[in-house]
């Protein structure tokens, strides 16, 4: 019988420590083995995670072992076999398999000391591909045995070696005891004992976690089906178990049901304090999730339950029913008894994770209220007018917006009582029908407000014509942000030469433009683009000014957030039914009478009697807020975790700490070292420094204690896919799932989050945790793959009790196949008013795309937002023309702190910015190549140069000495002397400035 020694039986990374024992009766005679761990003895790259620790006892030269592995991985006979001799480490080339299965191993091999102990690896494995990227590929059988070895061995020995443990190489890579497989003959006995039932029910405890789907554990043969389940929690304890089903037939919409639990006296945990993950929760947007559960024939299927215990329970001992229930099949009662301690958990058991109480954060609805959040204002709505921070929206009767304004500076530093109007006339649909050619009337009832808030307002509308309605569901958030269900109903059959969807943009606006296949910059006289979802992650464009602009997205009711970095072709946009109309749609984009009109239209199509069609779309009204340039100069980033003192001597003020670190291996999941990097925090807060972590939703580690509970859960977290990546994937996770970032260094290894999901609400909670237990200051986002729900709900829980809330972006430029050829700030833009700072990023080109794109794509300045340059160090020259400096210490050449200093010795800190492209500039140069921006105070100025003209040039300066309040008689530049970036000296005022290519100067003049 399988027997836990309960005094060995702890925890540990989510793993039962090794060096239990347990009986095998998988083979001819039952022989015990031992589970342990090498402790890292030897290479896993070149000889895999596991071995199998043997003695030869018999006098020759031939070993024969019969071993029990019991191996989950599939094909067994196609993997090689490497025995090394323990005494000397070298390999044993001789060699005879006799037999390998998944079930058992027998082996002959020459005993090169003697008696002794030989080690068998049974999994070795190299890795190829990039180092970050790596693919674990397991080596095939090899044949290396001498003839004359073979062709002198017994023909039948006996065996005359004995096993003496199953060694994986760390208790992380450990198969023991969930992933023992059952033996054949095991499965016929069971089921033989079992011969009615559709289904069986295995109850697991939670320090257990169900990890084979194909297989069930040799524990569970011992323990046998039950239809009872023990545990203990304490008082506000969320406590987790689980229920494995093995499927005997194909079993639909498996649903679990639970009744109250009670004591003997009648004291109660209800119902609705017990749920299935599995089943039922909420959705990432606070909305009911439901899931069915299908568990085919021969597969195994957990059920993760929880119990969430009142903090006010009485102790006791609670009984109760969970009943399982397939559709067409028997219920199947499980009895629960839950004793519950006169202890009460703290945090309700969170800062416990490997008790797998951090499952109820999936169902969390923490930080959703609509609540403002700084520095927005509330919305104020007057008539058909909704104000909100430094622009107004007007609603027409129909619903759709009459007009949009702006009021923001050009400077982008303040507000102004001016509006600049973004549309020439409201945004309007055309229906033209087939037949005539012309366009259909519609009639509008007018607009009713359908709810109403500080943080959002919606409104319904109606609109019909002969032969259709259209439901107009609208809404305005506090950033900006406007989302329309636009629904199409067909009240008889239709058909249409072309409908279209008209944003008629001010000219004096469409300035610059970004997406549908054009990169940051100046707006091309005429786009015009075709829906291409398979390779392109492509519906919609930004067009504006600086102080001015729209983003549009279309969309269906059928739209899902696709994979991003490196993932888009593995998990692309679904074309919308009503926009892209199997590809007839499209958008063009160019001068049309007095506007620059963006016409979204579908070509031909027809509408049978009531069919429906959704014509989504979003818009995001820009800026979002003024430029918080003060913060720019003061916060100041190192990006990368060391001392604290070696850090405030640099000057820096915030630090990142990265993944892959001691305080924070493992990729977005901060929470196993915590305690580290608690007391790193604690030291750095005391030293004046602020500390901010990576972590994001993108790829999740597969240290994560959630692992194999978030698998349960099919695709909802983990995306599907074709496997592979590092060794620890293909043995433990198996199949169909995308391998992402891997750390070497820790063995770190992630997969793919699977898009929009719950997991979303623990992540949520785990940065509420993070600020109330460890402290953090902020998160560095690597990539973004989440939307602007989950980021609010971040802000919320970051910035709580007055704490900084600081959040960086970091993006590689999107606009590259992998990534479907996406702007990185066209699809971070719904992010853009929570973050505090821009690092656009690799594979942004500094060098050969000009100030426009700068502006737009890398800059932020046209959001509200500031940046810092990555690639290469970015361009000093150019970057400061738009307030960028570099980030240190990411490579050799970025070191900012030379400009710091001249940030310094000038005072910016209180200095107004204005940029190159502010018409008012009070300093310009004579060559639109070298553009100046300018941070002014009383009595000076500081000049920034940069030039992207052709080859070397001068410029002289146009100075409006009365604007800057500065006597020219008086008035002295001086180029200051900057390391690696420019020679100090003084200039006259009427001085022609050479500049070299590609670079510029600093001037401060006074």
């Amino acid at each position: 019988m399988l027997q836990l020694q309960p005094h060995t039986r702890f925890v540990t990374k989510g793993l039962i420590l090794a060096g239990l024992t347990f009986g095998l009766f998988g083979t001819a005679r039952a022989q015990q083995l031992k589970y342990t761990t090498g402790n890292n003895s030897w290479n896993a790259d070149s000889l895999g995670n596991h071995r199998v620790v043997v003695y030869f006892n018999g006098p020759g030269n031939v070993a024969r072992v019969v071993i029990p592995w019991r191996r989950r991985d599939e094909n067994p006979a196609g993997k090689r076999i490497v025995i090394q001799d323990a005494k000397t480490k070298a390999r044993i080339k001789n060699i005879k398999l006799l037999s390998i299965n998944r079930e058992q191993g027998d082996i002959i091999f020459e005993p090169t000391s003697g008696k002794g102990e030989y080690y068998i690896y049974y999994l070795p494995y190299q890795n190829e591909g990039r180092a970050n990227y790596p693919q674990g590929v397991y080596l095939p059988p090899g044949t290396s045995a001498d003839v004359t070895w073979t062709d002198t061995l017994p023909a039948a020995p006996k065996p005359n070696t004995t096993v003496k443990a199953m060694e994986s190489v760390d208790e992380f890579n450990s198969f023991y005891p969930m992933e023992v497989i059952a033996t054949q003959a095991e499965m016929k006995s069971l089921l033989l004992k079992h011969p009615g039932a559709g289904y069986l029910i295995f109850p697991e405890d939670r320090a257990f976690p169900i990890k084979m789907t194909d297989d069930i554990p040799q524990r569970w043969i011992q323990k046998g089906p039950s239809q009872a389940f023990q545990g203990q929690a304490d008082k506000g304890e969320y406590y987790a178990f689980q229920l494995g089903i093995y499927a005997r037939k194909d079993l639909k919409d498996v649903q679990v049901r639970f009744s109250d639990l009670k004591t003997a006296d009648g004291k109660q945990i209800p119902a609705d304090q017990l749920s299935c993950i599995n089943t039922t929760g909420t959705t990432y947007d606070a909305k009911p999730f439901t899931s069915t559960v299908n568990v085919a024939s021969g597969k195994v299927q957990a059920l993760w339950c929880g119990i969430d215990v009142p903090a006010n329970a009485q102790p006791g001992i609670y009984k109760g029913i969970v009943t399982v229930q397939p559709e067409g099949a028997p219920a199947m009662p499980v009895r629960v008894t839950l004793t519950v301690t006169a202890k009460t958990a703290v945090n309700s058991g969170f800062n416990e994770p490997w008790k797998q109480t951090r499952l109820k954060w999936l169902n969390s609805t923490l930080a959703q209220e609509n609540a403002v959040i700084a520095p927005y204002t509330p919305l104020v709505m007057t008539d058909s007018v909704i104000s909100l921070l430094g622009r107004k929206v007007g609603i027409n009767k129909d619903g759709f917006p009459a007009q949009i304004q702006t009021f923001f500076t050009p400077e982008m530093t303040s507000t102004t009582d001016k509006p600049r109007n973004l549309i020439i006339e409201p945004l309007h649909f055309h229906f033209i029908g087939a037949a005539t050619g012309k366009d259909l009337k519609w009639t509008s009832q007018g607009w009713t407000v359908a709810s109403r808030d500080n943080g959002k307002i919606t409104w319904h509308a109606v609109n019909t014509t002969p032969g259709l309605q259209m439901d107009v569901d609208g809404s305005l958030e506090f950033d900006g942000h406007m989302e329309y269900v636009v629904k199409v109903t067909a009240t008889e059959e239709v058909a249409f030469k072309d409908v279209t969807f008209h944003i008629p943009f001010d000219t004096t606006v469409a300035k610059y433009m970004m997406g549908l296949n054009q990169k940051g910059g100046l707006r091309p006289s005429m786009v015009d683009w075709k829906w291409d979802v398979a390779h392109k992650n492509q519906d919609g464009a930004w067009v504006g000014d600086v102080n001015a602009g729209l983003q549009f997205t279309l969309r269906d009711e059928h739209y899902v957030r696709p994979l991003n970095t490196n993932f888009y072709l593995q998990k692309p946009l679904l074309l919308p039914t009503s926009w892209g109309n199997d590809n007839k749609g499209g958008i063009t984009l160019g001068l049309k009478g007095k506007s620059v009109l963006a016409n979204a239209y579908t070509g031909t199509r027809t509408m049978k009697k009531g069919e429906v069609l959704y014509y989504n779309f979003n818009l995001l009204i820009t800026p979002f807020h003024t430029l918080n340039t003060d913060f720019q100069w003061s916060n100041r980033f190192y990006h990368k975790y060391a001392n604290p003192d070696t850090i405030k001597a640099t000057g820096a003020t915030v630090v990142n700490i990265h993944h892959g670190n001691e305080i924070n291996p493992w990729i977005n999941y901060p929470f196993i070292e915590w305690k580290k990097m608690k007391d790193y925090i604690d030291v750095a807060h005391s030293k004046g420094l602020k500390v901010k972590i990576y972590n994001t939703v993108r790829e999740l580690s597969n240290h994560a204690w959630e692992t194999f509970p978030l698998r349960s859960l099919g695709h909802e977290v983990y995306s599907p896919g074709k496997g592979g990546g590092f060794s620890w994937l293909q043995e433990h996770v198996g199949k169909d799932y995308i391998a992402a970032w891997f750390v070497p260094e820790f063995k770190d290894a992630a997969i793919i989050n699977s898009g929009m999901n719950r997991w979303h609400n623990y992540y949520v909670e785990g940065m509420n945790w993070l600020v109330q237990n460890v402290g953090i200051d902020g998160i560095y986002l690597d990539d973004v793959a989440f939307d602007r729900v989950t980021m609010k709900r971040i802000k919320r829980v970051l910035t709580q009790d007055g704490h900084p809330g600081i959040i960086d972006l970091h993006s590689a430029n999107q606009y590259n196949k992998s990534d479907g050829f996406q702007n990185s700030a066209m699809l971070y833009m719904e992010h853009f008013p929570y973050l505090n700072r821009l690092w656009f990023g690799e594979y942004f080109d500094y060098e050969k795309n000009g100030p426009d794109f700068f502006l737009t794509e890398v800059s932020g300045i046209p959001f509200g937002l500031m940046g810092e340059m990555l690639q290469d160090g970015g361009n000093p020259w150019r970057g400061m023309v738009y307030g960028m400096t570099n980030r240190m210490p990411w490579s050799d050449n970025a070191d900012p702190r030379p400009i710091w200093k001249v940030w310094d010795d000038f005072g910016i800190q209180g200095s107004r910015m204005v940029g190159y492209w502010v018409d008012d500039n009070p300093v310009k140069t004579d060559d639109p190549q070298v553009p100046a921006t300018i941070y002014r105070k009383n009595g000076a100025v500081l000049v920034s140069l940069a030039s992207w003209a052709g080859g070397e040039t001068s410029v002289h300066l146009n100075i409006n000495w009365q604007e800057l309040g500065i006597d020219p008689a008086k008035a002295v530049i001086t180029a200051p002397d900057i390391r690696n970036f420019q020679q100090g000296q003084v200039f006259a005022k009427d001085a022609a400035i050479p500049v070299a290519p590609g670079k510029g100067w600093l001037l401060i003049i006074k």
